[in-house]
This record gives C-alpha cells, sequence and structure tokens, in this order.
C-alpha cells in the first residue's frame, strides 16, 4: 500500500485526533453521575411542592418551621435546626441510629416526615440532660463504656428510654415467656431483642445491655 494512501481503519475522512477526542468525550459521558441527565421539574413546567409550616416542640422549646412536605423528621432535625445528635445511617430505618422520642415514644425519624408531628413533642439526644447532669442512660453508658465509635450511641440511648418505658406499662417482647404478669423481667434476652432494632457496628452490646440493666434496677 501506498504509504501516501489514507489508513483504512480511518477511511471517510475521519481522522485519529477524532477518533481519540470522541473516545474522551464517551468516556467523560459515562463517568458522570445519573442525575446530571435527569430532567428537572422546571423542564416539564413542575414546580416543587409549597412550603408547609410545621410547628414541634422539641427538647423543650418551639419550633416553628417551614418545610418541604416530603422532608424527614430527621433532616428537619439536622438540615434545618442543627441538632445532629440523631445520626444518619442507613437512612432505611433498619439500623437505629435516628431513633428519637416522640411524645415518649421512640421512633425511626428517617422514616417519618416532620408534617405528620405537627404539634407534638420531639426528644433528641440533645434535651436529655440537665446541664450538667446527665440523664441515668447516659451516665450509666460512660461507666459500662457502652459505645466505642459512638455513631449509634445517640439511637442506642433514645430507644432504650423508649423500651424502658414500654416495658413498664407491660409491653411484652416476642420472647417474653408470661404474658400474664404486668411487666416482664428485663432479662439479658428480653433487652437484646427489645434493643435489636439498634445496631452496634463496633459490638458493644453487653456493655449497652449492662448499661440498661442498671438504669432498671436489675442485677448486672
Amino acid at each position: 500500500m501506498d504509504s501516501r494512501d489514507p489508513d483504512p481503519i480511518f477511511s471517510n475522512h475521519v481522522t485519529r485526533r477524532e477518533v481519540i477526542e470522541a473516545g474522551t468525550t464517551a468516556l467523560l459521558l459515562t463517568s458522570l453521575p445519573a442525575k446530571a441527565f435527569a430532567a428537572s421539574p422546571a423542564d416539564h413546567g413542575e414546580q416543587s411542592p409549597p412550603g408547609v409550616k410545621v410547628d414541634l416542640q422539641i427538647n423543650g422549646y418551639p419550633h416553628s418551621l417551614l418545610l418541604d412536605p416530603r422532608t424527614t423528621l430527621l433532616d428537619a432535625l439536622r438540615e434545618h435546626l442543627g441538632l445532629n445528635g440523631s445520626k444518619k445511617g442507613c437512612d432505611h430505618g433498619q439500623c437505629g441510629a435516628c431513633t428519637v422520642l416522640i411524645e415518649g415514644r421512640r421512633i425511626n425519624s428517617c422514616l417519618t416526615l416532620a408534617v405528620m408531628h405537627d404539634g407534638q413533642s420531639v426528644t433528641t439526644i440533645e434535651g436529655l440532660a440537665e446541664g450538667d447532669n446527665l440523664h441515668p442512660l447516659q451516665a450509666a453508658f460512660i461507666e459500662h463504656d457502652g459505645f466505642q465509635c459512638g455513631y449509634c450511641t445517640s439511637g442506642q440511648i433514645c430507644s432504650a428510654i423508649g423500651m424502658l418505658a414500654e416495658s413498664r406499662q407491660g409491653m411484652p417482647s416476642y420472647v417474653t415467656d408470661d404474658l400474664t404478669q404486668p411487666a416482664a423481667e428485663l432479662t439479658d434476652v428480653e433487652i437484646r431483642e427489645r434493643m435489636s432494632g439498634n445496631i452496634c457496628r463496633c459490638a458493644a452490646y453487653p456493655n449497652i445491655v449492662a448499661a440498661i440493666k442498671q438504669v432498671a434496677g436489675m442485677p448486672t
């Protein structure tokens, strides 16, 4: 083949430079996140939902917020009020790191919308201590070394408070043997079952159980 003839691979007047540029562009496009290509609501003439006024009593203080109705309670606490003690772990209600108390009952704040609790009382880990006086469960967690990295600790403590209240009200668990008793004895098995919705990746479970038993008045 005459050296002056064009390379057959790059016939039809396509140069090597153009092929390289096209390949580079394709590589860059495939590396972009999918949301970069997603149409925005404005592209379809849609508008974001109007803000909804939500009044919450959080740790004893009133808060009035204007929120997108799709805002979870967890995001309202963290993003709008700066209460970062409630952690966003799985964001699917599976780890319990976001547990708070609504009217005294424990709930995964990542699974509920803030607007659903308009007018209700919310207690987070920030609202448990009274000044320098820790809540008994906070003190017990420290005494029994019930945390390591600490990421799950706020959810563990809030959940334990709710769990102890449920026990005092006579609510049974899956492992409760005698349903005729006003309240089940908080054995290690009972506590582990009742706290099974709170995951500790550091596996400090024996120390967590010991801390809860101490506050419940059970021998550790």
